[in-house]
């Protein structure tokens, strides 16, 4: 194996709001110090699930007050929920599902920044 995954990032407007969206809805905690810019232009947060390596990279911008484009958002991010039920339960209450496929069993959930989340049962596609 030549690569593995490391992080992906998400652009955020509200570093605070997004930290505690993530911590709220999917248990995700900072991982090791925030980044800053020393002129205070950009910081950066790693979020982890405490399991795997894998890490959310958030980067607030001080100079991008603007919503981001997502384009047509057809990119997401996708977790697996070891108790399924609980998690929609839990979404549900928070307001926060925007997509739902019943068919394929999976559900998918908004950021603050309208970033879309896909939610997986457990060993979805896996035989």
């Amino acid at each position: 194996r030549m690569l593995t995954f490391n992080h992906f990032n998400f652009n955020v407007a509200d570093l605070e709001t997004s930290l505690r969206f993530y911590k709220d809805a999917l248990g995700l905690e900072p991982v090791g110090e925030r980044k800053a810019a020393a002129d205070g232009s950009f910081i950066i947060v790693y979020l982890g699930d405490g399991e795997s390596k894998h890490q959310l990279e958030l980067t607030w911008l001080r100079d991008h007050p603007q919503p981001y484009n997502l384009g047509e958002n057809e990119f997401h991010l996708a977790l697996e929920a070891d108790d399924f039920a609980m998690a929609y339960a839990l979404h549900k209450a928070l307001g926060c599902i925007v997509f739902e496929n019943p068919a394929m069993g999976i559900y998918f959930i908004a950021d603050p920044d309208n970033y879309w989340i896909e939610i997986l049962p457990p060993n979805h596609g896996q035989d």
